[in-house]
């Protein structure tokens, strides 16, 4: 299927890991421009090789601060400088875990300033460069705690849904420009972070951290939040899904909450 990206202007924020790094291969496999934003110079060098291997050969890795509006800005002109006009906003970052009680006002803050004023922020900055295009598409990263919550997730869950309510209300105060803007919830996906961190753990129960079925197992008995499926999923299978919204082929979902997540939510 043509996803009709073959030469658009993207953007991946936290595009050099994860489910980040997926959809920018994805992107460019597509025949896509990729830019990738990221804190990390030698992993944004590394993506940007790899990128332009797979078919972007116009593909840049641009370091960002998502906590630093001016970091943000000075990116998007970069692009803007660039390319002239974006095509595709991707927003994949996010915050990290903690329980209510591990939390004080500063990682309530951080929670925030990572799970939805960055976005804020991005879109903002894109904004511009987004109209300059023919045709445009936003896909920000919420997750599948804000329909299914988990105690270890509090304030990472409640930067996510307030970035879900951005995203929606985006949809419909862009829509007479044409943009079309989407949330992506992902359920537990087997990154390379999720495994580095947590396979001591998964060891000690005989399990193996890389193994969606392990993983799977694993939340089950530990969290009670199963995937119908059996297993958890992977970052490949959350980047398909995210190119087809950011694509031309999606001519009419926006406004959407889009669950890849095995099957645990069904509202």
């Amino acid at each position: 299927m043509d996803l009709g990206l073959t030469g658009a202007a993207t953007a991946v924020t936290g595009g050099s890991k994860g489910m980040g790094r997926a959809v920018a291969e994805v992107l460019a496999a597509e025949g896509a421009r990729v830019a990738v934003m990221a804190r990390g110079r030698e992993a944004l060098d590394e993506t940007v090789d790899a990128l332009r291997a797979a078919g972007s050969p116009d593909a840049v890795g641009l370091g960002v601060d998502m906590r630093d509006p001016a970091s943000i800005a000075a990116a998007f002109a970069e692009i803007g400088d660039r390319w002239g006009s974006l095509n595709v906003l991707v927003h994949t970052i996010g915050p990290g875990a903690g329980r209510f009680e591990q939390l004080d006002d500063a990682d309530w803050e951080e929670a925030f300033a990572l799970g939805t004023m960055s976005a804020v922020r991005a879109v903002r900055a894109a904004l511009p460069l987004l109209r300059a295009a023919s045709w445009a598409r936003v896909a920000m990263f919420s997750a599948h705690s804000i329909q299914r919550q988990s105690p270890i997730l509090v304030a990472y869950t409640a930067s996510k849904a307030a970035l879900t309510s951005v995203a929606k209300n985006l949809a419909k105060s862009l829509a007479p420009d044409g943009i079309l803007v989407n949330a992506v919830c992902p359920g537990s996906i087997v990154t390379a972070s999720f495994t580095e961190n947590l396979k001591d753990v998964f060891a000690t129960e005989g399990l193996d951290a890389g193994d969606p079925y392990d993983v799977m197992r694993w939340i089950d008995q530990t969290f009670h939040q199963p995937a119908d499926l059996g297993r958890a999923g992977l970052p490949d299978e959350v980047a398909s899904l995210t190119a087809y919204l950011v694509s031309q082929r999606n001519g009419y979902v926006t406004g959407a909450c889009v669950n890849v997540d095995g099957g645990s939510d069904f509202v």
